[in-house]
């Protein structure tokens, strides 16, 4: 069953779980290689919470316009005897601070999201070579038949050579 349709808190509780399995699973491990092992990685993460703290500001102020229509309409009391506006003041007081933090933070990885922008990897790669043998400055140094490269060429086992190519003295 869908709650958000009747619980819109409901979205901020999933937003707030989303947050809480990202920070699990990026949570930094001697023993193993980063979760977000090249910079396009760090791009994506900063732009979507960039994303998220943009959206924050209309989510609290919507917030703070559901207490004053509770309060404009009488429909408010306070469990410490008080007058439930005075509290709603103190609410809404704290709510701008909050929206106005969010812009700064917001503000802020805008800035991260295009500093990292430029970065790029530059570690080793551990993608297998495109490039079949005898390809470009490619030298196979297979052993066999059939060579890891993917090619069946015969190759001197000392030049890597194709045998027209091969000027050892065997």
């Amino acid at each position: 069953m869908d709650t958000t349709a009747t619980d819109p808190t409901q979205s901020v509780r999933d937003a707030a779980e989303a947050v809480r399995a990202f920070n699990h699973q990026t949570f930094p491990r001697p023993d193993q290689t980063p979760a977000l092992p090249y910079p396009a990685h760090a791009y994506d993460a900063i732009s979507a919470l960039k994303t998220l703290t943009q959206r924050m500001p209309q989510a609290i102020e919507q917030v703070g316009t559901a207490l004053d229509t509770l309060a404009n309409l009488g429909h408010l009391g306070a469990s410490d005897g008080e007058d439930p506006n005075r509290h709603v003041a103190n609410v809404q007081g704290f709510l701008l601070t909050a929206m106005e933090q969010a812009r700064g933070l917001a503000q802020c990885l805008d800035l991260a999201h295009s500093a990292v922008s430029p970065l790029t990897y530059s570690g080793p790669d551990d993608e297998p070579e495109d490039e079949p043998c005898g390809e470009g400055m490619c030298q196979c140094s297979c052993v066999g038949v059939l060579h890891a490269c993917g090619c069946d060429c015969p190759r001197c086992p000392y030049c890597q050579q194709r045998p027209e190519n091969c000027d050892c003295d065997d």
